[in-house]
């Protein structure tokens, strides 16, 4: 069953529902979700293909960007949990702060969710290559378009299946965080002393690394620890929603953290040179500290992560096409097409390939700007959650059954304070990359949406 509620009232607005207001299967538990958001959140593939880019400009910095970052984190964690048990819909941020907030509201926080959604899996599978090196040299670009490739198929398969096979993978990239935290701490060259006092290494020298410089590197922490929100977007997949959202999204969030941070730590204290660090090759410190074959390991269980991680970007991301086709965003036949499944696996099928073949096309732009942009439209895709979140509890909302976050509303005023700042730090090309994607978006709306607001962008919240 769908429901279309008037973001002030809470009420059902008198306009037509969508054509096909097509609710998902609810086939996963807690375990289950929990399995595939921390799969999404891919922790060790972030430490493996991400953080190395943190190591070139914050060196002993990194392990201090991610303890904020996961401290921003945890309050951004209360307001989706608040937020998805509150409104259970698989479209994510933009049905939550539309329900909520306004159509508009929603519809920019929709641009922002579009851009991480399409651009985060092509940065994962782009990494793919690096570490199937020992064994293997290929095109990284060219690897990059084939996990995509095969990450959409895997992603038209039931769900179910979908979060045992992640869970497998899961288990890998773990092992292989844990082998990289134990070697690290086993070979320290340098006093943890270097974490609080942070510096970087350059042609072996070494420079203090400055607040500004840190504060600019929480945008790609933020995107490192990125992907505990799945939760959210898995809603529509998941029994009994309103308990199992908020516990899915916490959990993979401490979980996902403390495999990302502790082997951060390891590297940075055990890195054979601060030049060594600041280069971020890590599966060359591997083989430094043990041997051919334990290194070797190692990149194939991250080449496994990635791959795992694709899939399961794949899943949750064609579920926020298939939300927004259900809610009648697009021209008639599009949202006919967006918002089919098929029969046998119940997966939102052509959804699915419309995330999965353009993921393919991006892995031939440079990751650099893909990685710049994607840190900027998390930021802000944040400060709508957060947005929403001082809305959650007006009218009918406040009396609705939902888990609620403590301190509220002092935790969403504090988040957007920070998140503002954060913003202000990064590069001017990101953020005129992202400004011009949401002015199109914007335009959009104006022209086609608001005229036809009667019919189009009705969000639908399921309710069973």
């Amino acid at each position: 069953m769908t429901d279309l509620r008037d973001p002030a009232s809470g009420t059902a607005p008198p306009a037509a529902t969508p054509p096909h207001p097509t609710a998902l299967k609810r086939t996963i538990g807690p375990v289950g979700g929990t399995l595939l958001t921390l799969s999404c959140l891919t922790p060790a593939s972030s430490l493996f293909v991400i953080v190395p880019g943190s190591f070139a400009t914050l060196g002993t910095g990194t392990a201090l960007a991610l303890v904020i970052a996961t401290l921003l984190c945890v309050a951004v964690a209360f307001c989706y949990s608040e937020l998805g048990t509150l409104i259970p819909s698989a479209g994510g941020e933009y049905a939550m702060v539309g329900t909520l907030v306004g159509r508009f509201g929603g519809w920019l926080a929709f641009l922002q969710a579009l851009v991480v959604v399409m651009i985060v899996p092509p940065i994962m599978a782009i990494g793919t290559a690096q570490y199937l090196s020992p064994i293997v040299t290929v095109d990284p670009k060219l690897l990059g378009a084939a996990v995509m490739l095969l990450s959409t198929v895997m992603g038209l398969l039931d769900l179910r299946a979908n979060a045992w096979i992640t869970g497998f993978f899961l288990t890998l990239e773990v092992v292989a965080a844990g082998v990289v935290a134990a070697l690290g701490f086993g070979h320290t060259q340098r006093s943890a002393s270097v974490l609080l006092h942070p510096i970087v290494g350059g042609s072996g020298t070494a420079a203090a690394v400055s607040a500004g410089t840190l504060i600019a590197g929480l945008a790609a922490a933020l995107f490192v620890t990125q992907g505990f929100s799945t939760a959210v977007y898995l809603a529509e997949d998941m029994e009994n929603p309103r308990r199992n959202v908020s516990r899915t999204v916490l959990a993979t969030l401490g979980i996902g953290v403390a495999v990302i941070l502790i082997p951060v730590v390891a590297i940075t204290l055990g890195a054979p040179s601060l030049d060594a660090l600041t280069g971020g090759d890590i599966a060359a410190m591997v083989q430094q500290w043990s041997d051919k074959g334990v290194g070797t390991f190692v990149s194939l269980c991250i080449a496994l992560a990635i791959v795992n991680a694709a899939i399961v970007m794949v899943i949750q991301n064609s579920r926020v096409l298939f939300a927004s086709a259900r809610d009648n965003t697009w021209p008639g036949p599009m949202n006919r097409l967006l918002a089919g499944t098929s029969k046998r696996f119940g997966a939102p099928w052509l959804a699915t390939l419309a995330v999965g073949i353009p993921g393919a096309v991006l892995c031939y732009v440079p990751v650099a700007t893909l990685s710049g942009v994607t840190g900027v439209a998390v930021v802000t895709l944040y400060g709508s959650v957060a947005v929403g979140a001082l809305f959650a509890r007006r009218a009918a909302h406040g009396k609705a059954a939902a888990w609620r976050m403590p301190l509220w509303p002092l935790l969403p005023v504090l988040l957007l304070a920070a998140l503002a700042y954060v913003l202000t730090q990064q590069v001017g090309r990101d953020l005129v990359i992202t400004a011009s994607i949401t002015a199109v978006g914007a335009l959009y709306w104006l022209l086609y949406l608001r005229p036809r607001r009667a019919t189009h962008w009705l969000i639908a919240v399921p309710t069973a």
